[in-house]
């Protein structure tokens, strides 16, 4: 393998390929500063934020084939360390005024939505577009002024500003990127020049629900790319990244106890869920269909053998690519329970199997341990509990005696009601309370 660079070189780019389909691939393991289309020879040249984006990208590419509208393309490390030419007589070092800037915030104390963002560049001129992402380097967002000049005022005077008072620090470039890509409004991304986008996908194959507006060969990609960020770079082992398979089968289930919701919560932690059966046939057997191939392994991955209700869950890939609509199916696709809409990178980081620990959010501020121990009590024994706060939300860790007990309580209390909170119950990775400990 050439030597690592921030700068991947791509062959086989058809005439076909757009420069979007392009930033598709490789946009989920970092942010692209530059991009570069040899038309001519069939090629191109992508400039990642940094050497670990590039190196995430390259490690997955080796193991899957990256498919652009059915067009095999082939991905290696540059020669070059940076992109110099903007194109071919432009000299550019990426200072090369541009209307879209780069912004990294250094120091994120607080949340940093759109609207913030806005409201800081905004009064260098018209801002038509916002696109961010989380990246291990931290918090990054596009942002496309309508002409150059306004994105030459706003780096001069923001460049190394604070957005709050010590912390939030801007850092800007330019990008080269000619037009911002925005499929959604939303809170991570806005066209204020497009009003009527949707928040959210609709209509889109159900295989995919959740998952970017692509168009590429290899749907999970963007999953498996944010996963192996969210996992310090690298897959979780025997995780391939490259099942495509969305169902799951799921058997020895206890029939008298179990129904549609409480297998939503627990095979929501880790991915979103399309729909699931129960098999009347088989009333210990069940179907879920999840957002896309990744999610499945995960789920399969980390629940196989688990106890719940007194059995061990057998856990497979299903036959069926999906389940098919019908009055014994409960959909789910476009459930708000779903944990994987919003920052759905970042859940993946929580995903393991499951544990005694369990971790409760979006409680209500006022509630009490008391409360939250009567909540979950019926599921067996609590040795331990914490409330503390995190951002000035409540949030609470619960210990049972064991994982069955916790898996119990998760399936029966998660997205229940608490003192009029909805509440989310999720597995925690920490092994013991400690008193001071957040």
């Amino acid at each position: 393998m050439a030597e690592a660079s921030k700068v991947i070189h791509v062959r086989n780019v058809g005439h076909e390929i757009s420069e979007n389909d392009l930033l598709q691939l490789f946009q989920p393991f970092g942010v692209i500063t530059k991009l570069v289309m040899l038309r001519a020879k069939n090629q191109a040249l992508l400039q990642m934020q940094d050497i670990p984006s590039a190196i995430n990208a390259m490690q997955f590419y080796t193991n899957v084939q990256p498919t652009i509208r059915g067009r095999n393309v082939y991905a290696q490390f540059s020669s070059h360390q940076e992109l110099t030419t903007m194109d071919q007589n432009a000299q550019g070092r990426g200072d090369e005024p541009n209307r879209i800037l780069l912004v990294t915030i250094h120091h994120m104390l607080y949340p940093i939505t759109v609207e913030v963002l806005h409201q800081v560049f905004s009064p260098h001129g018209f801002v038509e577009k916002i696109v961010t992402f989380q990246k291990s380097a931290g918090f990054q967002a596009l942002i496309q002024y309508q002409g150059r000049q306004n994105a030459i005022s706003a780096r001069t005077s923001l460049q190394g500003r604070n957005i709050y008072d010590g912390c939030c620090q801007l850092d800007i470039q330019f990008s080269n990127l000619d037009e911002l890509q925005v499929h959604y409004n939303n809170e991570r991304s806005r066209d204020f020049t497009n009003p009527n986008l949707p928040t959210e996908q609709k209509g889109r194959s159900s295989q995919h629900p959740g998952y970017g507006d692509a168009g590429v060969g290899f749907p999970q990609m963007a999953n498996a790319a944010a996963i192996a960020a969210a996992f310090g770079g690298g897959l979780p082992p025997g995780i391939s990244g490259t099942n495509d398979r969305c169902t799951v089968l799921v058997s020895n289930l206890n029939p008298d106890r179990i129904d549609e919701d409480k297998l939503f919560n627990l095979f929501s932690l880790y991915g979103n869920i399309v729909r699931i059966k129960l098999l009347r046939n088989k009333p210990d057997h069940a179907l879920v269909q999840m957002g896309d191939g990744f999610q499945a392994e995960l789920a399969v991955h980390f629940l196989k053998g688990a106890m719940l209700f007194g059995k061990r869950l057998e856990v497979n890939f299903s036959k069926h690519p999906n389940i098919t609509q019908g009055t014994d199916t409960h959909e789910y696709m476009n459930s708000n329970l779903n944990r994987f809409n919003r920052h759905a990178a970042k859940n993946y980081r929580y995903c393991c199997s499951p544990t005694k620990m369990v971790h409760l959010s979006t409680l209500p501020q006022d509630v009490t341990e008391e409360e939250i121990v009567n909540h979950l009590a019926e599921h067996g024994t609590i040795v331990n509990t914490k409330l503390f706060e995190m951002n000035g939300k409540k949030q609470a860790l619960v210990m049972f005696e064991n994982e069955e007990q916790a898996t119990e309580a998760l399936v029966s209390k998660h997205a229940t009601s608490l003192g009029g909170s909805i509440i989310r119950i999720s597995f925690s990775q920490l092994q013991t309370i400690r008193e001071n400990s957040q």
